[in-house]
């Protein structure tokens, strides 16, 4: 007997952070199409010479690459060129999606600040990098939800959110202060909303991944240290992929996920605060 997820058909998702080729962005964005929503996807407009070295061989073209592809699943894809952190960006984006396709029904938010000079000691931190941390990861949330969720409350049928939080939230570990400080922010949002769009049959939850293999990763060095890390921490030992997160959220916007709010999934493999020995 086959299981099919239902819900999605005539239903319009956004994506957030959806370009990257190796990403957590995209393959919710496939997932979703696949389950039957036409879907709005937003990226940064990144230059082409920033590029990861295999996107670059790929010819990738960040959300136009990955609206392809959803268009090949015989859904309408919408690519836009948003900055999280902009509300008047994210007034422009609501409008865009309205103007073409009438409705909203699923907000993923998952766009998050590129990873770098913020993995320091908390008095190291500079000023500008927190403020960059903040506007993306947390305001970034914050200014889709409120703006995507009050176009759900006036249309009157309920619908989904799902913010990609982080493990990190959990773990609190030295280096990540910024980081860390906006994902434990976003799950207290997350439980709020729940709470006050309850009513109106929106649903508000959070995913929370472990470690998963993006290009975003691509400056912790592979080999047997990386190895060792994974068999120390993680229980199922392996690194998570995209689609492992996009079952996830393709299941809380779905109808039989219609009894699911204010939560805080971990998806992780099973990560520990405290490793263990490879076996």
């Amino acid at each position: 007997m086959s299981y099919t997820l239902t819900g999605f058909e005539g239903k319009v998702a956004v994506v957030t952070g959806a370009g990257r080729m190796r990403s957590i962005g995209r393959p919710i964005a496939l997932a979703l199409a696949q389950a039957g929503c036409d879907v709005v996807l937003t990226g940064t407009d990144r230059a082409p010479e920033t590029y990861p070295e295999d996107e670059r061989e790929a010819h990738w073209r960040d959300i136009e690459s990955v609206a392809d592809e959803i268009r090949q699943l015989g859904r309408r894809a919408l690519p836009v060129v948003s900055d999280v952190s902009n509300p008047e960006s994210i007034d422009a984006l609501l409008a865009c999606t309205i103007a073409e396709w009438g409705r909203v029904d699923f907000l993923i938010n998952n766009a998050g600040a590129t990873r770098g000079d913020d993995r320091i000691p908390v008095t190291e931190l500079s000023i500008d990098t927190w403020h960059r941390v903040m506007n993306v990861n947390l305001n970034g949330t914050f200014y889709m939800s409120r703006a995507f969720a009050k176009q759900m409350e006036a249309q009157g049928e309920g619908g989904a959110i799902v913010n990609i939080s982080s493990l990190a939230a959990q773990l609190l570990a030295p280096d990540t202060g910024a980081y860390a400080t906006t994902k434990v922010a976003i799950n207290g949002l997350t439980t709020i909303m729940a709470r006050e769009l309850g009513p109106k049959k929106i649903r508000v939850n959070v995913v929370a991944p472990g470690i998963v293999e993006t290009s975003r990763l691509d400056d912790v060095p592979r080999g047997k240290v990386w190895d060792d890390m994974i068999a120390s921490y993680i229980s199922l030992g392996r690194a998570g992929t995209g689609e492992d997160i996009a079952h996830l959220v393709a299941f809380l916007c779905s109808d039989q996920g219609e009894w699911i709010t204010g939560q805080n999934i971990y998806v992780d493999g099973g990560h520990l605060p405290t490793p263990r020995r490879p076996t």
